[in-house]
C-alpha cells in the first residue's frame, strides 16, 4: 500500500501531499519540497520525527 504525509498536518495551510511505496521515499519528496518551498535549508531533527509520525497509508 502506498504511503502518504501531508504537509498541512505540519505546516497548516500548506497543500502539498507527498506520496511514496514506502516511508523512505515519502521522507525524500518531504526533504525537497521543505527546501523548495518552506526554504528550510536544513531539517532539524524534531521536524525529521514529527515528519515520520505524521507518515500514513494513502487513501488511494
Amino acid at each position: 500500500m502506498a504511503r502518504e504525509l501531508r504537509c498541512s498536518d505540519l505546516m497548516p495551510g500548506c497543500d502539498y501531499v507527498a506520496e511514496g511505496n514506502d516511508d523512505s521515499e515519502v521522507m525524500r519528496k518531504a526533504e525537497e519540497h521543505a527546501r523548495r518551498d518552506h526554504g528550510m535549508a536544513t531539517i532539524p531533527p524534531e521536524v525529521e520525527q514529527q515528519a515520520r509520525g505524521a507518515i500514513r497509508d494513502s487513501g488511494c
